[in-house]
Parts: structure tokens; C-alpha cells; sequence
């Protein structure tokens, strides 16, 4: 194997940053959003043309000692003689198409799965914890990306049609696969992945409760209003004190 380049000094990533991208990974698995699979990625605040993520390992196993720096190639620029997650991909391509983006998270969750595969279903905003869908959600469906595959993004052309089905909007559905998410922040993109989930499991349930079928969605106002951001904070202290110490 070729030896990484080693990264400049100026790259180490700061101690605070590193504990919250750690306990990023253990609430994501505490509240079932990952299992021994996905994974979570925050770009560097000193080089937005470098990011961490964990080297190849289930989201409850990571510790700081685990976080690999990659460039926007997704080429471990530490930690080169250990494996990597094979869809890395998904992270450096959003991180190349969206600025705006410092968090990404990848799942399976299995409440997602149906929305991304159901003929006519869309994802849309039951409740005020999740005005940030409302923008829409769209699918990503890999077939018109690269035919016939094993569904995972192992390549950066995948990873950057994945990034271009995102677009502008925060949570990408994969058909057959799971889920992206992004975030302004660790604590947002974790936020956005706990409540796309649970959204998803609600309105399985009022789709199912309705005689018709029909729901009544948050609309675009209210969705706006009530995605400002400001439940994040909140969700993370309690999310700290339940998994801070795993």
C-alpha cells in the first residue's frame, strides 16, 4: 500500500471536536439509527478540503484514537494501514458539492427503508421536530447511477450522483439502502437523523390509523418556522448525558 502523505500540524483536529464526533457515533447507535453499520463525518474547521471520520468499525466501538483525516479524494491521510468504510465516498462528494455542509451521516435505518422504496411515498414533516423535511426529500436511486450493483456508494462517481439527488435539501432517501443526512454541525446532522426516523415511523403509523389513508402534513410555513435549529441544543445535552460516558 502507498504511504499516506502525513498531514501537516496545523491539521490536528481540536480535542473538543473529536470527543463530540465520538459521541456523535455512540448516541447514533444508542437510539438504533446505526447498528454494526453507517457512520458519521465532520469536516475539518481548520482545512474545509479535509475531513474525519472513523476508520472501519461499528459506530459503538469508535474512540478518538479511531478518527482517520481524509481529503476531498477520501484518501486516509492517517490511519492508512487499517481499513476504511468503503462508502467514504458519500461524505467527500457532499462535502465537494454543498459548502454549507460540516456534517454527514449515513444509515440503514430500518423506518426509513419503505419511503425510499414505496412506489408514490414520500418522507414529509408529521411534527414540529421535523420542519427540516419539509423542504422535500428525495430518492436516490442508484440503478440510474451505475446499473445494477450491491447498492453501496464504493466509488466517487457514485458518491457524486448521490450528492447531486441531495442537491439543496438536508436528508437523501437510498432505495434498497438506508439514508444520508447533513448537518451545519455534528449536533445537527445527529438531530436530523434521530427525527427523520422517528418521522418516519409516525407516519407509517397515522398512514395506517387513517380511513383513508390521507394525512395531514406540517406545510411549507410551518415547516419553515419550525426548523430553525433552535430543538438541537436541547437534544444534544440530554443525548450527552445518556451516552457521554458509554
Amino acid at each position: 500500500m502507498k504511504a499516506a502523505k502525513k498531514p501537516a500540524k496545523k491539521l490536528a483536529p481540536p480535542k473538543e471536536l473529536l470527543a463530540d464526533l465520538v459521541l456523535a457515533n455512540k448516541i447514533l447507535y444508542g437510539l438504533d439509527v446505526v447498528d454494526a453499520f453507517g457512520h458519521i463525518s465532520v469536516r475539518h474547521p481548520k482545512d474545509p478540503n479535509h475531513y474525519l471520520m472513523a476508520r472501519h468499525l461499528p459506530p459503538g466501538m469508535v474512540t478518538a484514537k479511531d478518527i482517520v483525516l481524509f481529503d476531498m479524494d477520501s484518501t486516509p491521510l492517517t490511519h492508512s494501514d487499517k481499513p476504511q468504510y468503503s462508502e467514504r465516498f458519500i461524505h467527500s462528494e457532499i462535502y465537494k458539492l454543498r459548502p454549507d455542509v460540516t456534517s454527514v451521516v449515513h444509515c440503514h435505518a430500518y423506518s426509513l427503508i419503505p419511503f425510499g422504496a414505496a412506489k408514490g411515498a414520500r418522507l414529509r414533516p408529521m411534527f414540529h421536530m421535523c420542519g427540516f423535511l419539509g423542504c422535500g426529500v428525495p430518492i436516490f436511486e442508484i440503478r440510474k447511477a451505475g446499473g445494477n450493483t450491491d447498492m453501496l456508494i464504493r466509488t466517487a462517481e457514485l458518491g457524486k450522483a448521490l450528492a447531486d439527488s441531495l442537491g439543496d435539501k438536508n436528508v437523501v432517501l437510498m432505495r434498497g439502502h438506508g439514508a444520508t443526512m447533513i448537518g451545519n454541525s455534528i449536533q445537527e446532522a445527529v438531530f436530523r437523523s434521530v427525527y427523520s426516523m422517528e418521522n418516519a415511523s409516525i407516519q407509517m403509523q397515522a398512514h395506517l390509523l387513517s380511513d383513508t389513508g390521507e394525512v395531514e402534513f406540517l406545510n411549507d410555513e410551518e415547516s419553515e418556522k419550525s426548523s430553525r435549529g433552535r430543538n438541537v441544543p436541547r437534544s444534544w445535552s440530554l443525548w450527552k448525558s445518556q451516552f457521554g460516558k458509554a
